[in-house]
């Protein structure tokens, strides 16, 4: 896993860079309260003003160069930064692109939005601060400290006593902040959960009339949100005036101290005005301390969060099986399948979603899966492609282990449509082109047709180039289940995996439909609820709990299986169902 630094290095010029220009920015500070004691001792006490003009000329040209320091400092300091975030936001793009289905689902869309966007801005602006004052804080009061006790070790005593005492108290207050910090992170990403969930089902809370309850969860939400981050800042605010009283009274002090050192003649003027500067810079120093230890607290947050996302393991299938060297299957013409004692179980779910599957599909063949929810039809399908590896058994492509072939290739040659329809913001054409980027306008008129959505995309005034709202939202149930086998047909799949993605079609478009598919040299796997398509299909599956219970054609479960002929009775009328009688 890549640590922060690893992701500066590559930037680690310009980082030099800005650090280089910091710490000159720094001796600037750091030198002038002692020409300003110079000036004070050997120009104005004296009346000379010669010494008034020479190291006043020599505070103007440090000041200058401390100012183009600071602004160079600050293009460096940004460009790091910049780079730093827009790498780490691929980088867990990245990752989650290729992390398992199953550790994927271990986060909801909500926090990675959150990680993805406001935590990297944290450690974005974590890594501006420490290229521009973050080294400069600590340094100033280390400089300022040693610099003025050199001048007036007596008078700069109170230093040494209490600068220690709030460096210790600044280090509870961040120990405490980080705890809280990450309470801030946790409430921000339960808001935007919320927050999503209304802008992506607007259309179901308006219809269900839930408006208002989903308003109060939001505000409920939000105002917990409110109340973390108000104690969190609180604890950390609550610092600055601490500190800010305790060295005024140091100055004090300081100005007390030195008068009477200065009547007993045993202070310059000058030095003592010295070593109030060098105080003030403390003070200002401690106040910018206080601010960057409470970002750091917000960055080692979402630091902590991002590693995670960082630290997932990449999906086996993605890269091979070590222990397996990928094989290639055959590219042209229907692919077989088979399942060989196949046993699956979820992360953290003791009982199994599938156990001890077995069948067969010939290449060519056409199968349908039935079953009630929660049976493990859906959760079956999702193996083939590799979002999921099962525990126990294989699954053959083409008589190949699938952990054999390499992933890439597999899904090449599968067309999968899942049951939840995913659209992307673009035009027709464009979500079309995620099933074969470098089709042709007749490859994709083709597999509209097959699909049954091509008439109905000519009606639109822009036809292909007609813009899809945010997932579909401007089109029907069944217009996005068409437009997503089309995705799948302009492939030319040799595997074709439809997850009751015709639910939404009507009886004739879907007879349409499948008689099209009976054009494609492939294999089709389909779950439906439907006995008018399973008794078309030349084998059917009937899952009960993860389990498969029977298997066969039409005619043979009716003679053999009691659960499918329920099934068929309860969609034909309870009437007597005989393999005669659905065959005509």
């Amino acid at each position: 896993m890549r640590t922060l630094p690893s992701f500066i290095k590559p930037y680690r010029k310009a980082a030099a860079v800005a650090l280089v220009l910091m710490l000159a920015e720094l001796a600037v500070e750091l030198w002038s309260p002692m020409l300003m004691g110079r000036i004070i001792n050997q120009g104005i006490v004296p009346r000379e003003m010669e010494a008034v003009v020479r190291y006043g000329a020599l505070m103007l040209t440090i000041s200058l160069v401390g100012f183009l320091s600071g602004i160079i400092n600050s293009f460096y300091a940004s460009r790091v930064s910049q780079g730093v975030g827009a790498d780490l936001r691929g980088s867990l793009m990245e990752r989650l692109e290729r992390a398992s289905y199953a550790e994927f689902g271990r986060f909801p869309a909500s926090t990675l939005i959150t990680r993805i966007t406001n935590d990297v801005s944290q450690v974005q602006n974590i890594v501006f601060m420490a290229l521009r004052v973050m080294l400069r804080a600590p340094l100033m009061m280390i400089g300022g400290l040693t610099l003025a006790l050199t001048l007036e070790f007596r008078v700069s005593f109170a230093l040494i006593l209490v600068t220690p005492l709030l460096v210790a108290a600044m280090i509870v207050v961040i120990r405490k902040g980080f705890g809280l910090f990450k309470s801030v992170q946790e409430k921000l990403d339960r808001t935007n959960g919320v927050m999503r969930e209304n802008l992506t089902g607007m259309r179901w809370i308006r219809a269900l009339v839930r408006s208002k309850h989903e308003v109060d969860r939001f505000t409920d939400t939000s105002g917990e949100l409110k109340a973390v981050t108000v104690t969190a800042s609180r604890w950390m605010e609550l610092t600055i005036p601490v500190l800010l009283f305790v060295m005024n009274l140091c100055i004090l002090f300081i100005l007390w101290f030195g008068s009477r050192e200065v009547g007993a003649g045993r202070a310059n003027v000058g030095d003592i005005v010295a070593v109030v500067n060098y105080a003030a810079r403390i003070t200002g120093a401690f106040g910018m301390l206080s601010w960057i230890l409470s970002s750091a607290s917000r960055a080692r947050a979402s630091w902590g969060r991002l590693r995670e996302v960082l630290a997932m393991p990449e999906d086996r299938s993605a890269r091979g099986m070590d222990r397996l060297s990928p094989i290639e299957p055959r590219k042209e013409g229907a692919a077989s399948l088979a399942f060989e004692n196949v046993s699956f179980a979820y992360p953290g779910q003791a009982e199994p979603a599938l156990a001890g599957v077995s069948f067969s599909v010939q290449a060519g063949q056409t199968a349908a899966i039935l079953g009630a929810t929660g049976s493990g039809k859906t959760t079956l399908m999702q193996l083939i492609p590799k979002l999921y590896e099962q525990q126990e058994g294989r699954i053959r492509f083409d008589g190949t282990d699938i952990a054999r072939l390499d992933a890439s290739d597999l899904l090449a040659q599968i067309g999968y449509v899942p049951q939840e329809v995913q659209l992307f913001s673009g035009s027709i054409r464009e979500n079309l082109l995620w099933g074969k980027p470098e089709a042709t306008a007749e490859e994709l008129a083709a597999a509209a047709r097959d699909a049954q959505i091509h008439d109905t995309i000519m009606r639109q005034p822009e036809q292909y180039e007609t813009l899809v709202g945010q997932n579909g939202v401007n089109l029907s149930g069944g217009q996005k289940q068409r437009l997503s086998i089309a995705r799948a047909l302009i492939r030319r799949p040799r595997l074709l995996l439809l997850d009751d993605s015709t639910s939404a079609l009507d009886l004739k478009t879907e007879a349409r439909l499948l008689q099209a598919l009976e054009g494609y040299d492939c294999t089709t796997l389909l779950i439906t609820q439907k006995i008018s398509t399973a008794m078309e299909a030349d084998l059917i599956l009937i899952l009960e709990d993860g389990r498969l219970t029977a298997q066969g054609s039409h005619e043979e479960l009716l003679e053999t299986s009691p659960l499918y002929r329920k099934i068929v009775e309860s969609q034909f009328g309870g009437r007597e169902a005989t393999a005669h009688e659905f065959s005509e």
